[in-house]
Formats: structure tokens, C-alpha cells, sequence
């Protein structure tokens, strides 16, 4: 089971991305839990310990927080990267999936 965590300012954008990854995920027989929430949100979720994050993906329009969450998780292992601007405007959820299990490997 991969846990996918998409951050956006809102949580809200992402929600129709994470509704494409899962049907891209489906499609690949790849067992997966992917969500989204707002960047006030993310600390609180990449601490419960019952439902560790394998992978962190940043909306574009808080890329900036990139560094601050790299900064949290680099002792945990946990890759942290920005979603393609592209893919992300295009709600590509192939490309956004691919990306993260990418990142896991």
C-alpha cells in the first residue's frame, strides 16, 4: 500500500486530482492511499504514526514550502517534491502517480 499526500493551499484543487491518480492507480494495480489536504493540515497528518506518508507532493502554488517540509521529513525518508505546474493545470493524474511512485523507489 503506497500513501500519497498531496498538500495545496486549500485542500480543495487537489481533490479532483486525487480522484484521477486513484483511477491511474487502479488502472496499474497499484495499491494506494492518496489524499489531499491544506498546508495547515499536512503537520498533523505526517504525524499520526498509524498512517506513515511514503511519499509528500506540494501543489504549485505552495512550492514554496518545499524546503520546510524537506527540512521535517528528511529523517523519516520521506521524498518530498513539487507537482508538475503542466500536470497539474492538465489534472493529469497518470503523470502525477507516476511521479510519486518514482519518488518511492
Amino acid at each position: 500500500m503506497k500513501r500519497i499526500m498531496l498538500v495545496c493551499a486549500a485542500g480543495m484543487s487537489t481533490s479532483l486530482l486525487v480522484t484521477k491518480m486513484e483511477k491511474a492507480a487502479e488502472a496499474e494495480g497499484v495499491e494506494s492511499d492518496i489524499f489531499a489536504v491544506s498546508s495547515s493540515e499536512a503537520d498533523a497528518k505526517l504525524e499520526d504514526a498509524s498512517k506513515p506518508v511514503d511519499v509528500l507532493l506540494l501543489g504549485p502554488q505552495v512550492r514554496f514550502m518545499k524546503g520546510q517540509f524537506e527540512t521535517k521529513l528528511a529523517d523519516q525518508g520521506i521524498p518530498v517534491a513539487v507537482i508538475d505546474m503542466k500536470d497539474y493545470g492538465m489534472m493529469n493524474g497518470e503523470a502525477v502517480l507516476n511521479t510519486a511512485l518514482n519518488l518511492m523507489k
